[in-house]
This record gives C-alpha cells, sequence and structure tokens, in this order.
C-alpha cells in the first residue's frame, strides 16, 4: 500500500494513533477494537528458517496443491486463522511473518516490495515448492503481483486483494479512518508482544511508511505482461484503496477476474472467513 501524502506527515500521523490509542485501550479497558480481530491461531509448529539477513517465521498446514499466504503490512501469519483450517483441507497451506513483521526478524536494510518478494522466493526455494498459489492481501497482493511479472514460472494462480498498484491509488485520509487506527492498535499491541526486537517499533513503522509513500509504481507494460491466473478482489467501500483504482487494476492484467464485494474488504477479511 502507498499513502499519496507527505511521508514525514503520514509517519507522524500513523505514530500518533498508534500510541494514543494504545493507552486508551490499556488505560480505558478497550477491549472491543482489540477482539474485534482474531487471536493468533494455536502455533502447531514454531518454524524459522534463514532467508538472506532476516529469520522468517513460517507455519505449514494440510497437504495438496501449495497456497502461500501472504499478510498485508504491519500484521501477520495469525490474520489468516479465519482461512487456514479451511484451506488446509485441500490445499498445503504456508503462512508467513513477513521480514520485520510477527515472529520475523528486521534488518537494517530499506523494505521494499521487491526485498520482500525475493524473500518469499528464497522461502520456496528452501521449501523445495517450485510452483505456488498466492493469496494476497494488501502488501500481500502487492507482493503476488510483483512475483507475478518477475517469476511467473513460480506461480500457479494468485488472488490480489485490497492491493494497490501506484501510490494515486491510495485515499489521501486512510491514516484518519476509524478501522484503521483500530488495526494501527492492533498491529502495535501484537509488534510488542511477538518481535524478537519490540524495542524497534518506531523504526519498523517508519519503515512500512516509507515503503507506503513510495511504492509500488508498476508499469501498463508490467501489468499487462503478467499470464498468470489472476483473481483481483476488492470492496465497493474501501477504507485505504479507491474502487475505480482496483477496477482499473483488474482491466490493465490481461484475463483477470475481477470481484468487488459490497462492504469494506481491506482490513475485514479476518471477520470474513466463509465469504474469502
Amino acid at each position: 500500500m502507498c499513502l499519496n501524502l507527505d511521508r514525514g506527515v503520514i509517519f507522524l500521523l500513523v505514530l500518533k494513533y498508534s500510541l494514543v490509542i494504545s493507552i486508551l485501550c490499556a488505560c480505558l479497558g478497550f477491549t472491543a477494537i482489540i477482539n474485534a480481530y482474531p487471536e493468533e491461531p494455536p502455533i502447531k509448529a514454531m518454524t524459522f528458517a534463514k532467508v538472506q539477513d532476516v529469520s522468517l517465521y513460517y507455519e505449514i498446514h494440510g497437504g495438496g496443491e501449495p497456497i502461500l499466504l501472504i499478510h498485508g503490512g504491519l500484521s501477520h501469519a495469525g490474520y489468516w486463522r479465519a482461512q487456514i483450517d479451511d484451506l488446509a483441507r485441500d490445499y498445503l497451506v504456508i503462512a508467513v511473518d513477513s521480514r520485520g513483521h510477527g515472529r520475523s526478524s528486521l534488518s537494517n536494510k530499506p523494505i521494499t516490495y521487491k526485498l520482500l518478494a525475493n524473500d518469499f522466493l528464497v522461502l520456496l526455494d528452501k521449501l523445495n515448492i517450485q510452483s505456488t498459489n498466492i493469496l494476497g492481501w494488501s502488501d500481500g497482493g502487492i507482493i503476488a503481483l510483483e512475483l507475478a511479472i518477475r517469476e511467473p514460472q513460480r506461480l500457479k494462480k494468485i488472488i490480489a486483494y485490497g492491493a494497490n498498484f501506484h501510490p494515486k491509488g491510495v485515499q489521501p485520509n486512510v491514516a484518519e479512518n476509524s478501522r484503521f487506527r483500530e488495526f494501527l492498535t492492533r498491529a502495535s499491541r501484537d509488534y510488542h508482544a511477538m518481535s524478537p526486537e519490540p524495542n524497534r517499533w518506531s523504526v519498523f513503522l517508519e519503515n512500512i511508511t516509507n515503503m507506503w509513500t513510495t511504492e509500488p509504481n508498476f508499469s501498463d507494460l508490467e501489468l499487462q505482461s503478467i499470464t498468470v491466473p489472476t483473481l483481483v478482489l476488492g470492496g465497493q467501500q474501501e477504507e485505504a484503496i479507491y474502487p475505480e483504482h482496483i477496477e482499473e487494476l483488474s482491466k490493465k492484467i490481461p484475463n483477470s477476474k475481477l470481484i468487488m464485494m459490497p462492504q469494506n474488504w481491506t482490513l475485514r477479511h479476518a471477520r470474513e472467513t466463509r465469504k474469502i
């Protein structure tokens, strides 16, 4: 995701809301906001892989054709809890905490979508998976598009939902959206509870915010080059991405399918397991 505002302003807004709302929730007992999202799934096996300059946490569930679940920015694999058990009945589900997220470590390299995509390629190599499906939400959807452009032979099909392909696709007031502020509350709490480096929250937040304010920048030619079967998923009342931008994304990808849900979906999937 990318915010079409000055990166310093966005970072201060995001940091302000993440700190203030966390303090209010702790002091006033506003547990309803926190509990709006599911808790992280029971850990069946804590597994880490050395990938480039970081240690990535991942889980594998079920069996069959592989499907890689890539979460959005500032979140973690626990956001897929509502989908994992159902998907694991038919697929080999690989749920990963991206670098710096969840239990995975954070290096000093600036986080970019290309770097994150490279991490997943290395992880797939370590798991001896030659080709996989991808279900990507927000930043995860952007990573799926990055891989579809660069390494189409490694992918079977992709679902990209809540994803933008250019900064112009993000609504400029997203940092003031109430659901986004709820999400930041959860993100801050989870980071401090799960990260191997909990004291680096502000560094991590600035890193992700910088990526959001400058990326992605897929050209028409790059999107038109995608041959991987693609489902573009969005909502008609998206909190972050303009619905028109999501529709435009689908039009730029040859033979892609588009589903626009009647509600807001960028931050909603964790509670809407059956519809997903």
